[in-house]
């Protein structure tokens, strides 16, 4: 052999060979991204400043929108009771429409028990509005849950799950959100090896709007202005007139009565937004830094002034279906927006793709996987999206026009999204639309039966339109 030296260099990557192209699984589970979910309670779409509102201060979600894509379309589907935000939540959770969910999460598996199945830390802390028994199937770690649907954030009892079991209730020292805040970042700095799921679901700004006296940010309500779609009464009776959120203000609602209560919900959202800029920024200050995807969302949205509405059960846009979403982190185009068509309950497994994470179980398929536009912001989610509201009110949307359907009463409402996204002009009883609305309830229905909701779209004795407050 006239290269010694050359035969033994072969012989080496020979030998080193199975070494060399056998994969780690090690390296494999390190490189799966951290997910960093947080969460509010109620929060329109409109009320983030960086999207558009500068009469709001949201300077935490603002770096958010900077860093990442914004969700202008996405939605929530709606809810079977009044308490909407208990279906938006176990939607989120379990991947299923509102149709297929169990609102209690045992009868399905969730996303966190399957990121947890994979080898991700699963933690949370805040508001769980689902059942304790899912809660502790759901997540290795969760402190300071609160398990109920409002109360006071100064005093709200709140929960550790030890030995999965929750354990009895402690009125928290501080202001809810700013213990959730700060056990979110007590795991953040504790955490080490490996992956981790973290859920952080505030239950703000959720009424009561309750802040501390000494967070700084006012809101002059003589400088806010009142939605574009301001009623003082809803134009009839949507069937959900008088129930608890409508009686958060008398009828007819005055200017400056709607106008306080939106101060006072923006201070809220404000001391929201500086509890999320905390957890910001110690996820910042940690190793998980430069792997972690932080999503922003919402429940729902809540009227509070629009369409002469107070909260949420309604399938108006901003009044209640359609909520924030913000996705940032490796691999996220960064200061983008897109106007994509999805629902909540398409974020998870979108992101169970990304983080090469099994869906929980067999007919989890509701989602839709957005994947195309976190990759490329033009690309389309969905091509369209429906809504319901018990069996009194459902709505169609194809991105540019929408139907809400009124069964009860025998109302129809349309409006084109495109000009007039705060829906205020109802443009159903104008003649040129006449078959635009029959295309419209056509492919609202088939929508429906798809899904599994049986509701009628047409009752045999529809009652009265009108609707008039009675005196207090």
């Amino acid at each position: 052999m006239r290269h010694p030296h050359l035969l033994r260099l072969l012989r080496l990557l020979c030998a080193l060979a199975p070494l060399l192209s056998a994969p780690s699984t090690t390296t494999a589970a390190e490189q799966r991204p951290n997910i960093l979910f947080l969460f509010a309670d109620d929060q329109r779409a409109d009320t983030i400043a960086a999207l558009g509102n500068p009469h709001i201060q949201t300077p935490a979600l603002d770096r958010l929108v900077h860093r990442g894509l914004s969700f202008t379309r996405a939605h929530m589907q709606g809810g079977r009771n009044g308490a909407t935000c208990i279906p938006s939540r176990a939607m989120l959770l379990s991947g299923r429409n509102l149709f297929h969910i169990d609102e209690k999460l045992m009868t399905h598996a969730t996303w966190p028990e399957a990121f947890g199945k994979a080898g991700y830390t699963t933690f949370a802390s805040g508001k769980w509005h689902n059942g304790d028994a899912s809660l502790a199937r759901s997540f290795q770690l969760a402190r300071s849950m609160f398990t109920g649907g409002m109360t006071n954030p100064m005093k709200a009892p709140l929960r550790d799950l030890a030995h999965g079991k929750l354990g009895s209730a402690q009125v928290s020292p501080k202001h809810a959100c700013e213990t959730f805040a700060d056990e979110t970042i007590r795991f953040l700095k504790e955490h080490s090896g490996g992956p981790f799921f973290a859920y952080v679901p505030f239950d703000a700004p959720h009424d009561p709007h309750v802040v501390p006296n000494s967070f700084p940010i006012r809101y002059d309500a003589a400088k806010i202005p009142l939605p574009p779609c301001f009623l003082r009464q809803h134009p009839f009776d949507n069937g959900e007139m008088t129930i608890r959120d409508e009686h958060l203000l008398p009828w007819p609602r005055s200017e400056a009565a709607v106008a306080a209560l939106l101060a006072e919900y923006y201070r809220y959202i404000s001391y929201l937004d500086a509890q999320i800029g905390r957890v910001l920024d110690a996820l910042e200050a940690s190793p998980h830094a430069a792997n972690t995807i932080v999503v922003f969302s919402a429940d729902s949205g809540v009227a509070r002034g629009s369409h002469g509405l107070i909260g949420k059960q309604n399938l108006y846009e901003f009044d209640s279906v359609r909520v924030p979403l913000l996705i940032a982190g490796p691999g996220i185009p960064a200061d983008k927006r897109t106007d994509a068509l999805c629902y909540l309950f398409d974020v998870l497994p979108t992101l169970g793709k990304r983080c090469n994470i099994p869906a929980p179980g067999p007919g989890a398929g509701d989602g839709f996987d957005f994947t195309a536009t976190l990759a490329d912001p033009a690309a389309p989610a969905r091509p369209h999206l429906f809504f319901a509201y018990k069996d009194l009110q459902r709505a169609f949307t194809d991105g540019h026009w929408k139907l809400i359907r009124y069964p009860h009463v025998d109302r129809t409402q349309l409006f084109n999204l495109d000009s007039d996204p705060h829906e205020a002009t109802d443009l159903a009883a104008k003649p040129e639309h006449a078959d635009r609305i029959k295309d419209l309830l056509a492919r609202l229905e088939k929508e429906m039966r798809a899904a599994d909701d049986a509701a009628p779209l047409r009752v045999s004795n529809p009652a009265p339109a009108d609707w008039h407050p009675k005196s207090r």
